[in-house]
């Protein structure tokens, strides 16, 4: 219990101060003694009220336009990748995961360093979309998501607004789609209810800390992490 409570805090830290992320950081820390569809229940029921949380506070920054037509093709997407996830071997999951890991890992390392942005297309959007949605039912990841929204918004509350919004309506369905599979049960929900204030006092750090921490530097040492255990992962499940 003690390294998913460190997960955590650890993940919804990061939540807080970049928006997105939590993911990729929560499956990283417990991929190692953990299989992704143990892992992956309870960070859905986890991350629903930071969502929750981030789009009522950056309210004010909600642009239907980049949200709506986002949540529907991720909720498109999130039906097979939970069959995947229902269905695949536990270490070919364990390696895949490393592999995205380290590639999206990468291409946001590589997205800091760019000066501008590139302008979204309808064609992109499909694409990202429903590979999002895949990876949403897969591991819950919305990094590649947060790779397009991030070159639609022009700045932080923008971003964590919309993005949180897709996710609201992703996480809920899932949920449900969880538990018609039997992906999520009760002894899901009891672990994520214990990890509830681990979360929380995370996620609440996280926000304090974005107003004096720089998150340029943050997201960059965050990311750099990542990589490092996508390496290690693909590493003992190859």
């Amino acid at each position: 219990m003690g390294l998913w409570a460190i997960a955590a805090i650890g993940a919804f830290f990061v939540k807080g101060l970049c928006g997105f992320a939590n993911t990729l950081v929560f499956t990283s820390v417990l991929g190692f003694a953990s299989d992704n569809v143990n892992i992956s229940p309870v960070e859905l029921v986890l991350g629903f009220p930071p969502n929750l949380i981030l789009a009522w506070k950056e309210r004010k920054n909600l642009e239907p336009k980049v949200f709506i037509p986002l949540m529907a093709i991720v909720l498109a997407g999130s039906v097979p990748g939970a069959f995947f996830l229902k269905n695949t071997n536990a270490q070919t999951l364990k390696a895949a995961f490393g592999f995205l890991v380290v590639f999206l890992g990468i291409e946001m390392l590589l997205r800091e360093y760019q000066k501008k942005k590139s302008k979204g297309s309808k064609v992109v959007l499909g694409i990202i979309g429903l590979v999002a949605g895949v990876l949403s039912g897969l591991f819950g990841v919305g990094a590649l998501l947060a790779a397009y929204v991030g070159r639609v918004t022009e700045n932080s509350g923008e971003f964590k607004a919309n993005f949180s919004a897709v996710f609201i309506a992703e996480n809920l369905f899932r949920i449900i789609l969880y538990g018609v599979l039997g992906i999520i049960t009760a002894s899901t929900l009891k672990q994520s209810f214990m990890l509830m204030p681990f979360m929380l006092a995370g996620l609440l750090a996280g926000m304090k800390s974005s107003r004096a921490l720089d998150e340029k530097v943050v997201k960059k040492l965050v990311v750099i992490l990542l990589i490092i255990s996508g390496c290690v992962m693909i590493g003992k499940n190859l």
